[in-house]
Order: structure tokens, then sequence, then C-alpha cells
């Protein structure tokens, strides 16, 4: 399994979706396209798969199965409130718990949470990682998606919004499990 801060890929058969974060001149912003497949089918074109939490100050991402998605943000969540906002201090609780618990362990789920400051991916091996360049990216066309946002953050003046906007269309145009249906979420 590939433990860098670029894309994180699932175990053999597992597919998912595309998230990506861009953190650029004080602006924060985080994409996720809207498709969800059931095996080799298609089965929504709209999916909602990044988000603000906690009080509107943390966004999240996810890849991965969608009630194990759902359970890990309502654990941020909850540790965002023990921790008065933290991300850093919830962050690591939460790939603490997730490591450790046996039932936890079984979530199929890779996220991105991001205030205006900080920016994580989070993992069920126990991976709290803060990406050097301000470029995070998650899912099956993670890389892709990265790479493009790489590129455009280094021969553009593009703000946050538009860089992810630009490269999760190109991932999407590379990468089966990625539709170009995408969703902003951002911190200007």
């Amino acid at each position: 399994m590939n433990h860098s801060a670029g894309s994180h890929r699932y175990p053999a058969g597992f597919h998912g979706t595309t998230i990506l974060a861009v953190s650029r001149d004080g602006k924060v912003a985080v994409a996720g396209d809207g498709q969800v497949t059931l095996g080799d089918t298609v089965v929504k074109h709209h999916a909602r798969k990044v988000r603000k939490i906690y009080q509107d100050r943390i966004i999240v991402g996810f890849a991965g199965a969608t009630a194990d998605a759902l359970n890990l943000s309502e654990r941020l969540e909850a540790k965002l409130e023990r921790y008065n906002g933290n991300l850093t201090r919830a962050a690591v609780e939460l790939a603490r718990d997730w490591r450790t618990d046996k039932v936890l362990r079984r979530l199929e789920a890779v996220m991105i949470a991001v205030d205006e400051t900080r920016m994580f991916l989070i993992s069920g091996n126990g991976d709290v990682i803060e990406p050097d360049a301000g470029i995070v990216a998650i899912g099956s066309g993670g890389a892709a998606a990265q790479a493009a946002a790489t590129a455009l953050v280094a021969h553009t003046q593009l703000d946050a919004r538009q860089i992810v906007e630009h490269a999760m269309k190109i991932a999407a145009e590379l990468c089966i499990y990625t539709n170009q249906v995408i969703a902003v979420e951002e911190f200007a």
C-alpha cells in the first residue's frame, strides 16, 4: 500500500472516487466528483462527497464505502468537539482509534480533512499525513488529480478553487470511477 501524501490506493478490487485538496495563497479548496459505482455499474452521478463539519470550520472529503465514510465523518466531528476544533489532535486521535479498534479497522475509506491552515490525509493504517506542497488527493483518480493540480500550481496563477475544478476534470477524463460532476467546498 502506498503511504505517500499523494494518491492513496485501496486494497485490490476496491475502487472509489476522487477527492482533491489544494491550498494556495491563503485559500483552500476541496473537490470531489459525484459518481458512485457498484462493481462495474454507475448507480449515482450527483453524490456529494465533500462537506463542511464542526461549525463549518473543517472540510472533509472521503473516498471509499459511503457508510464507512459517514461513520468516520461523525467520529472526526466528535473528536473535534472533544478537542475544541483542534484538527491536528482530532486527526491523530481518530487515526489511532481507527487503527486499533477491531470494528473501525474494517472500515474501507480514506479521508482528507482541512481547516484554513492545515491539511491532512487520514487512513485506517494510522496515517495522518500533512502534504509538503499543499496538495493532496485520494481515490482511484487521485494520482491524476494530484499531478494535474501540481502542474497548475507550478505554471498558472489560478486560485485554489479554479485549480481543483480543472484538475478534477482532467482526472475524470482518465479515471473511469470519476465523473465531471464536481462539488467544491472552500475557505477563502
